[in-house]
């Protein structure tokens, strides 16, 4: 089965027991967890990680590099490419959490315009048959 066959068998069967033919649904609550858990993992990250070099790593570098054996600039280059390549990660979650996080506020702010759009000058409901003109 090809990756597009598997996706529309997954679709078909999630509107079937869903009710719903959208691709995709995303409630504010989702874009809340997801938003904080990148936070949450972004700070650990952070604090476990030796992005400085100065943890075990690091350490050893230095000590084989000062008795001169080969081990220590290998060691240097492999810290390097770690700080590299967990900076990338760190970015990538911030942009995550930065992300959803204006993603919700935008939306928010959205459903307040279209709600205040939907209501007279002195606060009251716009009439269903009101409405309908916007639709059609």
């Amino acid at each position: 089965m090809t990756f597009d066959e598997e996706w529309t068998a997954a679709k078909q069967s999630a509107a079937a027991t869903g009710g719903s033919s959208y691709d995709l649904v995303v409630t504010q609550d989702d874009l809340g967890s997801v938003g904080h858990e990148a936070f949450v993992v972004h700070g650990e990250l952070r604090k476990k990680s030796d992005i400085a070099g100065t943890g075990a790593t690091g350490r050893a570098a230095a000590e084989c590099s000062a008795k001169n054996l080969a081990m220590g600039p290998e060691l240097s280059v492999t810290l390097s490419t770690w700080d590299s390549q967990v900076k990338t990660v760190l970015q990538m979650y911030a942009h995550i959490s930065n992300h959803l996080d204006y993603s919700k506020k935008s939306h928010a702010r959205n459903d307040e315009a279209i709600a205040a759009s939907l209501r007279h000058r002195d606060g009251s409901a716009m009439s269903v048959s009101e409405i309908q003109k916007y639709v059609k």
